[in-house]
């Protein structure tokens, strides 16, 4: 429909030629696409009725499509449509996430308030957001293949698995860090960033609401941390191997994990590719 009324108000199908109600209704289903609040409703149920490696699709390989599309259009998008469905994508990733057990939830909550950090920049600066959503997807990918090594769907199961795999634990509880945004780990450029462009654009209060936010969302991520680290359960296995654990190569996890840690060193280096 929206390109039938572009087509008919400017006379041409391309993409970059868009008037403001068709780039609005493309923008808002393209949000709807990725998850962003308040369209967000149905992510978090369907993440959760999912298994492990189909939810690491869902949250990483189907979003590359949408987002490709609004940084085509990126030029054309409404600015207060993109700062005010960001604000509340960063609000309702950390509200929703701070109650919840079952990590595959938590995943998709941690997933909107991302996405809603990568919308609020998107106006101001696309690069910034191409970047903080490749980041975004290097880090969500590490954390959903780690779990599925784990095998892990809720806090209790991830909180068993020192006695088993104590490296990729470690790796898991430094993966949920660098997702929240802490120094000196990847998920700390991003957030960086795009203060610093909004702080530049004059834009600080907007920059203040958006870290104060994302208190919310840290709360959790640090919740989850000590449930996996500093809780033991009570039922530790006297094997410290999985039984029958079939040999298999965990070269991609270690790959991936290690790229969701450090590349903040390497920042500027990213920001001139």
């Amino acid at each position: 429909i929206f390109s039938l009324i572009s087509a008919w108000q400017t006379g041409e199908w391309s993409i970059n030629s868009l008037m403001d109600l068709p780039m609005n209704i493309l923008s808002i289903a393209l949000m709807m696409k990725l998850g962003l609040a308040p369209l967000h409703f149905w992510m978090p149920e369907v993440l959760q009725g999912i298994s492990l490696p189909t939810g690491l699709i869902l949250s990483t390989w189907q979003k590359i499509a949408p987002m490709a599309l609004l940084l085509q259009t990126s030029h054309l998008i409404n600015l207060n449509l993109t700062i005010a469905l960001g604000l509340t994508s960063i609000m309702v990733g950390g509200w929703g996430g701070i109650g919840q057990t079952q990590l595959r939830k938590i995943m998709a909550f941690s997933s909107i308030g991302h996405l809603g950090w990568i919308i609020v920049i998107l106006k101001f600066d696309p690069q910034l957001s191409l970047l903080n959503f490749v980041l975004y997807i290097i880090m969500t990918a590490a954390m959903f293949m780690s779990l599925t090594t784990i095998s892990a769907t809720k806090m209790l199961e991830i909180s068993t698995s020192w006695s088993k795999t104590p490296a990729l634990t470690t790796t898991t509880m430094l993966i949920l860090l660098s997702l929240a945004g802490l120094p000196p780990l990847t998920g700390f450029a991003p957030k960086l960033l795009i203060t610093l462009e909004l702080a530049k654009q004059n834009a600080t209060l907007l920059a203040v609401m958006v870290m104060f936010i994302s208190l919310l969302a840290l709360f959790f991520y640090i919740r989850l941390t000590y449930v996996v680290t500093l809780t033991l359960s009570p039922n530790t296995p006297n094997s410290l191997l999985t039984w029958r654990t079939a040999s298999r190569s965990y070269s991609t996890i270690a790959i991936m994990n290690t790229m969701a840690l450090i590349l903040l060193p390497i920042t500027p280096t990213l920001l001139l590719l």
